[in-house]
């Protein structure tokens, strides 16, 4: 029986991890379907692709043809000396397509291989190195090897400049430095996808691109506790001490040196219970002034540049959640909850350009008094600050009188002032809220921000969506980003309610 192909892909899953690549090579339904984030990118892959062929204009496109009528297009287009958009090449069991095959000098070539991203990565690398490699063997002279990438400098003004865009990066001495050693990696892989199954490698969590199947099987093999749980402990650590017999917090060495928060981490793993500050809460609580305004963003952040002035992969404002709370329940700051509260939102309709009405609305809402409680402030203040920057006759309000009074509802949780080890080492909000309160994400259609951004999008900016299906992701919308400022409003409700269980809180 003749081996099975490698292709581009495959190798690229075999440097991630083996068990991976012949999962993907001979057992292919065990993989999921790519999910709404996955595809997403592929569509933003094609829509880029597309652009960069503007800047080697005049070439063949063999985007779209079958496996073998793209061999034989390609091989027709060498001998004509054309730019060729998507050439495949077959050669000794290897297959290889690439972006754009550009003619240079009498016989040589040129890859231009397209990114989305602004900058170059290893595996962008390890791509380029493997095309190369099944060029030259299918007999191509491969003079450079280029890069592009979106140019991270760009600002749109008017219709999207193509050569602008983009930035073409000579990696050429690079892909000869990845490049060594590459016959025998693909001497390997050949082997494991024409072999029985390999087991996963716990090693093969330090040479994960991306999340997938393998990776998370094997995390959900692990029990409760386990070293991979430690908080903000590098990968290679928690390799090294899974490798050493310290699967489990709790059987790590007194020796084995740990920040203070996988300290406390592993004493909660021997002893139970949770890490309470009181005093640290008490600090943060008392120091919330009223009004208290809980508010979250969503955002959008196309690889494209949607309005003049942007750049690829700008954040757009597009909706917000705010609850006030007007005073606490005795009447005095001191953070106890049940204080009444009142619920409002922004979410922009039509196609142009929503951030100054966001702004306008943000300030029309958020007075000039009381603490602004947001759960990551880096976020919500770095996207007021660009469109402050942007709309010049917000800066002034943004600067002097909002910004000062963000408290990030975050650092609690950050800080380890109140952990709960069924927070398995994160401090999102996504698992800090299961621990303190009823409320559940999952109980949404939308439930994930990503989704939310993505949803907004595809109902906003495509024509062919009915009014029906718009009205209900936008309902969605709001739902979930309410859902966001109400888990701010739990969070903090339930801060209270500890201290005040607490003997000598106050």
């Amino acid at each position: 029986m003749a081996n099975k192909l490698l292709t581009k892909s495959n190798y690229l899953l075999g440097l991630q991890c083996s068990k991976l690549l012949w999962v993907a090579k001979n057992d292919k339904t065990r993989i999921p379907e790519p999910d709404f984030s996955a595809r997403h990118n592929f569509e933003v892959g094609d829509i880029i692709g597309v652009l960069a062929t503007k800047v080697f204009p005049g070439g063949t496109d063999l985007a779209g043809l079958g496996f073998m009528e793209n061999i034989a297009a390609t091989k027709k287009a060498v001998e004509k000396r054309e730019t060729i958009y998507e050439a495949g090449f077959m050669k000794d069991g290897l297959f290889s397509r690439g972006d754009v095959l550009l003619p240079v000098g009498e016989d040589e070539w040129d890859i231009i291989e397209v990114k989305s991203a602004t900058k170059v990565k290893d595996i962008n690398l390890h791509d380029v190195s493997f095309q190369k490699y099944v060029y030259e063997k299918a007999g191509l002279k491969i003079r450079d090897c280029y890069l592009m990438h979106l140019n991270s400098e760009y600002i749109r003004d008017g219709n999207i400049e193509a050569g602008e865009l983009f930035v073409q990066a000579d990696i050429s001495e690079k892909v000869e430095e990845f490049s060594e050693g590459i016959e025998g990696r693909i001497k390997e892989m050949v082997g494991i996808i024409n072999g029985s199954e390999p087991e996963f490698l716990v090693d093969d969590v330090l040479t994960m691109e991306y999340g997938n199947i393998c990776l998370d099987d094997f995390m959900k093999s692990l029990p409760k506790d386990n070293v991979f749980e430690f908080y903000r402990m590098l990968k290679a650590t928690k390799v090294e001490l899974y490798k050493n017999g310290h699967k489990l917090m709790k059987d790590v060495p007194e020796g084995v040196k740990l920040s203070d928060k996988q300290g406390i981490q592993r004493r909660l793993a021997r002893d139970g219970g949770k890490q309470i500050d009181k005093i640290e809460i008490k600090n943060f609580l008392r120091n919330l002034k009223y009004p208290i305004y809980y508010l979250d963003f969503e955002t959008i952040a196309p690889a494209l540049p949607k309005f003049d002035g942007m750049r690829p992969y700008q954040r757009i404002p597009f909706q917000f959640s705010l609850h006030v709370q007007s005073k606490a329940l005795n009447g005095h700051d001191s953070g106890e909850p049940g204080g009444k509260i009142k619920h409002y939102s922004f979410l922009a309709e039509g196609v142009n350009d929503p951030r100054q009405e966001f702004m306008m609305e943000l300030k029309r809402l958020l007075k000039k008094r009381g603490s602004i409680v947001v759960y990551n402030q880096g976020f919500e203040k770095g996207v007021m600050n660009e469109c402050a920057t942007s709309f010049p006759e917000f800066w002034d309000w943004y600067t002097e009188n909002i910004e000062g009074r963000v408290k990030d509802l975050l650092d609690v949780f950050r800080d380890f002032d109140y952990y709960d080890p069924r927070q398995k080492g994160s401090a999102s909000i996504k698992k800090v809220l299961p621990v303190l309160s009823d409320l559940k994400y999952s109980d949404l259609e939308i439930s994930e921000g990503m989704f939310a951004s993505l949803e907004y999008e595809r109902v906003t900016y495509d024509p062919s969506v009915s009014d029906e299906e718009k009205l209900k992701v936008r309902d969605n919308l709001e739902e979930y980003c309410e859902m966001d400022t109400l888990a701010e409003v739990e969070i903090v409700g339930a801060l209270g309610k500890i201290l005040k269980g607490m003997k000598g809180s106050n």
